[in-house]
């Protein structure tokens, strides 16, 4: 489980595109391989990453 944090109101998927944000530009990937798979109007979110399993796992460790 990876725990992040927004500024970004809830209101009208803001909070959401933010995290697509936030998310796109830790792990070096284009916001278009990043979607919210379940939780949009909840605190917690899924998310799917799109791209290298094996750059996506290390740039995660990195994170954390």
């Amino acid at each position: 489980m990876l725990r992040l944090r927004v500024a970004a109101v809830p209101d009208k998927g803001k909070a959401n595109a933010a995290v697509v944000s936030l998310l796109a530009k830790a792990l070096d990937v284009p916001k278009s391989a990043i979607a919210v798979t379940s939780g949009e109007t909840a605190r917690l979110k899924t998310v799917r990453i799109a791209g290298d399993p094996g750059a996506l796992v290390a740039a995660l460790a990195k994170l954390g």
